[in-house]
């Protein structure tokens, strides 16, 4: 059996449900999802000091998912917090749900908008875009200029200002597919993909279908290089837990 550690890096449970639904949508009948979230950090990822708060629970968890045996791991954030610090402590391979969604979007057309949540948030994903080398593949970003939390408020307000920014894409951009850039927007992909008439990604859905995929392949987070087991420190203080 492949067990897939799903880690929401924020600490709100309803997101984590979110984000769970999603993946166990797409898992294999074999796949086991195992969704959590930090004990401690923020209740949303909104900007570079949320990153970096939410990337010292990532590594935890990871750490505490490797040694329960799970074979591998997905960071559903669209920052993709901690990302390379996971795959130093992971043997199983580690896949953040931007760098997923993006890779997907690629495979599917030649150009891709983002929908995300606030616009500081474009920044942060045209950094991941540089960083990936995506840039010269996205059309053009949008912001529905909510918070990451008025996805998972009730309302549904948020859920269609998703919407109306996607059907702006796909009028405006000349993109043939659209990536969804937050976790909390993962159950709306199908849904638009639908309605729309081109692939709406959601990171956690790609990002676990490529963890199923690496894991079958036999592959694991390679050792050698950068990505090799962090050296031996003795950590103190609030990151004495990390040891």
């Amino acid at each position: 059996m492949t067990i897939i550690q799903v880690i929401n890096p924020n600490t709100s449970p309803a997101m984590t449900e979110t984000i769970a639904q999603a993946a166990r949508s797409v898992a294999a009948a074999s796949t086991q999802i195992v969704a959590v979230s930090p004990r401690h950090g923020v209740p949303s990822i909104e900007g570079h000091a949320d990153e970096a708060i939410a990337a010292v629970g990532v590594m935890d968890l990871v750490k505490q998912g490797k040694a329960q045996g799970v074979s591998g791991h997905v960071i559903a954030c669209f920052g993709d917090p901690g990302l390379l610090a996971a795959r130093e402590l992971a043997s199983g391979p580690v896949i953040g749900i931007a760098e997923a969604a993006m890779h997907t979007a690629t495979l599917v057309a030649t150009r891709f908008s983002i929908v995300t949540t606030l616009p500081r948030t474009l920044i942060i994903a045209r950094h991941l875009l540089q960083q990936y080398g995506f840039t010269h593949h996205c059309a053009a970003l949008h912001a529905i200029d909510l918070p990451v939390l008025a996805l998972e408020d009730g309302s549904g307000l948020a859920q269609e200002k998703v919407r109306e920014q996607c059907i702006k894409a796909k009028q405006r951009d000349g993109s043939g597919a659209i990536v969804l850039g937050c976790g909390g927007m993962a159950t709306l992909a199908q849904q638009l993909t639908q309605e729309l008439g081109l692939p709406v990604i959601d990171g956690v859905s790609a990002a676990v279908k490529m963890v199923e995929s690496l894991v079958a392949l036999g592959f694991g987070t390679s050792k050698h290089g950068d990505l090799a087991y962090p050296l031996q420190k003795n950590a103190t203080g609030i990151f004495e837990h990390l040891n």
